[in-house]
């Protein structure tokens, strides 16, 4: 595990091998180490923007069956893992910086509502850069994209996923 607060440099990165460079990346993707792993062969990254471009590649080269096991792997917004204490540090810090861990007993009932309606519709979770939104404005954006196409709504939640990754290497890396 990443000691907490270190940073890496991009010549650090560069320099590690596979195993490695999987350990530290590969929490970047929530429970998907699998792209950090298939993107180490690409180095040497010159800049942050190339590693993540390099990972946002393997995400859109996968396939669907990979992708959909990508966006799977992330927990709901204020769901079970929430409730139990029990999703991974990156993502209980997202969601608190969204003031989801502030809810009251009625906002949690109306997550828990969207997500299951969300998850009965197109069978992996509602996902959204919770770092880059309040909790007003997802519950906002909940009813606009049960709307969309199956089609739609997975790229748009594997465009969210790039910028959750995005924050995440920007915490992981120095400068």
């Amino acid at each position: 595990m990443n000691p907490p607060g270190r940073r890496w440099t991009i010549a650090e990165l560069n320099a590690m091998d596979g195993a490695e460079f999987t350990r530290i990346v590969g929490p970047v993707y929530e429970h998907s180490p699998w792209i950090a792993e298939a993107t180490w062969a690409r180095r040497p990254f010159a800049s942050l923007d190339a590693l993540h471009r390099a990972l946002s590649d393997t995400v859109a080269n996968a396939g669907e069956a990979r992708q959909l096991a990508l966006l799977r792997a992330h927990p709901d917004l204020v769901g079970r893992a929430a409730q139990a204490g029990t999703l991974t540090a990156s993502s209980s810090n997202e969601q608190a910086s969204a003031g989801l861990d502030q809810l009251t007993a009625g906002e949690i009932a109306q997550f828990q509502k969207y997500n299951a309606a969300y998850r009965a519709r197109f069978d992996f979770p509602f996902i959204l850069c919770a770092r880059q939104n309040k909790k007003e404005a997802i519950l906002e954006k909940f009813p606009m994209r049960l709307e969309r196409s199956r089609v739609e709504e997975i790229q748009t939640a594997l465009d969210e996923v790039a910028k959750i990754a995005r924050l995440r290497l920007e915490d992981l890396l120095q400068g």
